[in-house]
């Protein structure tokens, strides 16, 4: 079992950036792939990015590439985005997810979820 608790979400206007990360329970989450999912209101939850278990792989949904940086600290159990250049469309629940298949934008193959943090972008 993993417990997942995701921070660092807010209110914040437009080009600004956030720092949102994920505390693992787990003893070790180095053979878990970490997602990042975010769900606007009215809209399914959609994938954002994921890291493999040793960091060497990461994928990113089109619209944030060249904007967010996920990674990955293994020793601390952690994972976080760094989200630049907010846009209003960024605004949504995000999401930490953990999961055992290796990198995936599937969040059907994702095994643990975090509660969500709120993330906001004002004009």
């Amino acid at each position: 079992q993993v417990r997942l608790v995701e921070s660092g979400g807010g209110l914040v206007q437009a080009g600004d950036s956030l720092r949102l990360s994920c505390a693992a329970s787990r003893r070790t989450i180095s053979r878990l792939a970490m997602g990042w999912f975010r769900q606007a209101p009215g809209k399914e939850r959609d994938f954002v990015a994921v890291i493999g278990g040793d960091g060497d792989v990461t994928l990113y949904t089109d619209s944030v590439k060249g904007r967010f940086t996920i990674s990955r600290d293994n020793a601390k159990n952690t994972v976080a985005l760094q989200m630049n250049n907010l846009k209003i469309e960024d605004t949504a629940v995000y999401y930490c997810a953990a999961g055992g298949l290796g990198p995936s934008k599937n969040g059907y193959e994702y095994d643990y979820w975090g509660q969500g943090t709120q993330v906001t972008v004002s004009s």
